[in-house]
């Protein structure tokens, strides 16, 4: 009896254990406050994604420690892959790509090549493979998550910031920054960056999140520079910190 009760005492602590995410994890500055965001939404989902322990090193897809190390402030527990494809755009590509199938949205899953071709996911997963700028039936239906990732993979090949970078939608009102909106400049190799979370002072002043992935593949790492809140009118000192500015500023 004395042994069950210890075990319910361990699973009740383990059950009510908060989440570790870059809401618990990241203060905001004194003064700001986190602004909410809509549950449900992308910016929602970036929000709930686990970290991993603090003082987790960013890693290359070879296991080695990433050259963008000194700049991090978390790393994302989500998987690199074994190749070197999850760079910068393919990384905002996954979040977003990763949010929709949690919302089991499969059509809204699609990202252009740089070539130009829609890759759509619903092709994909009903056994349709690409060859040669086409669609080709080549296997079954198959929507499951290992066939998700090989669909990522496919996009991770042929994408990147030039064609991202046509996909989204200018941010008109810099004011209206918010959680999933990208800094993103398209180009050989170009860079992205995505905003993870903002927070706000009295005066309406906005200070934000960023992560990011690099070349090589590397994990999903949430950025500091001394501070992990960073603003439009202060540029970035980090590798293409001046991607930190309204004119890159995009939105899914």
């Amino acid at each position: 009896m004395k042994k069950l009760l210890i075990f319910l005492l361990l699973l009740s602590l383990v059950s009510f254990t908060p989440a570790d995410n870059v809401i618990s994890r990241f203060k905001p500055s004194a003064g700001y406050k986190h602004l909410a965001v809509t549950p449900g939404s992308f910016g929602a989902y970036l929000q709930g994604l686990q970290l991993l322990p603090a003082g987790t090193r960013t890693k290359t897809y070879t296991g080695s420690i990433a050259r963008t190390d000194p700049h991090t402030a978390a790393v994302v527990d989500m998987s690199i892959g074994s190749q070197d494809l999850q760079q910068c755009a393919d990384a905002v590509i996954r979040l977003r790509a990763e949010y929709l199938y949690q919302q089991k949205n499969y059509k809204a899953i699609a990202f252009n090549f740089t070539s130009g071709f829609k890759c759509d996911y619903i092709h994909y997963a009903d056994g349709y493979r690409y060859a040669d700028g086409r669609w080709v039936l080549k296997g079954k239906k198959d929507y499951s998550y290992p066939n998700f990732l090989r669909y990522m993979t496919l996009v991770f090949s042929y994408a990147g910031t030039l064609s991202l970078q046509k996909e989204l939608q200018p941010v008109t009102n810099l004011a209206d920054i918010k959680a999933g909106d990208v800094f993103i400049k398209g180009g050989s190799p170009g860079h992205c960056f995505i905003v993870m979370a903002v927070a706000e002072n009295a005066a309406h002043k906005k200070q934000f999140l960023l992560a990011q992935s690099f070349m090589p593949a590397q994990n999903i790492q949430v950025l500091q520079n001394g501070s992990p809140w960073f603003s439009l009118d202060k540029v970035a000192e980090i590798p293409y910190g001046e991607l930190v500015d309204a004119k890159y500023l995009k939105r899914f």
